[in-house]
């Protein structure tokens, strides 16, 4: 069953998700980001060029010819999976198919609508039997 993490509280989501992707990637943990709308998309693939500031977290979007070779891959799309194993989601929505992954890390910002908006997807989660772990990010 997929392990379901949500990160919350965080000042500001975009960073936040860098910085659990460059955690990952220094691990050689591959991910997959779900971001359907572009805005965030292109703020994420913007911030992972100069988040940490010293160094550089190999990233791509998934139609990108390097995708194969890319740990992390930003995508809009789940129909075709370069990996299962982990899926991060920075969309408002419950990720399609997202129980194909081993685990799901949802991060969450402070904005009222995020949280509404996370809040109704760990209630989805629980009803389907998901144990969801909690990790709080508002005072870093």
């Amino acid at each position: 069953m997929t392990q379901v993490f949500f990160y919350h509280g965080a000042a500001d989501r975009i960073a936040a998700a860098c910085a659990l992707l460059g955690g990952a990637f220094a691990k050689k943990k591959a991910m997959l980001v779900f971001a359907p709308d572009k805005g965030v998309a292109d703020n994420l693939d913007r911030m992972l060029w100069t988040h940490p500031a010293l160094s550089f977290v190999p990233h791509c979007r998934n139609n990108s010819p390097l995708a194969a070779e890319t740990p992390i891959l930003i995508t809009d799309n789940l129909d075709a999976l370069p990996q299962d194993e982990r899926l991060m989601n920075l969309s408002r929505d419950i990720p399609p198919g997202f129980s194909r992954f081993q685990s799901l890390i949802e991060v969450v910002g402070q904005d009222e609508e995020d949280r509404k908006a996370a809040r109704e997807r760990v209630a989805f989660y629980k009803e389907r039997g998901y144990e969801v772990r909690y990790f709080d990010l508002s005072d870093r």
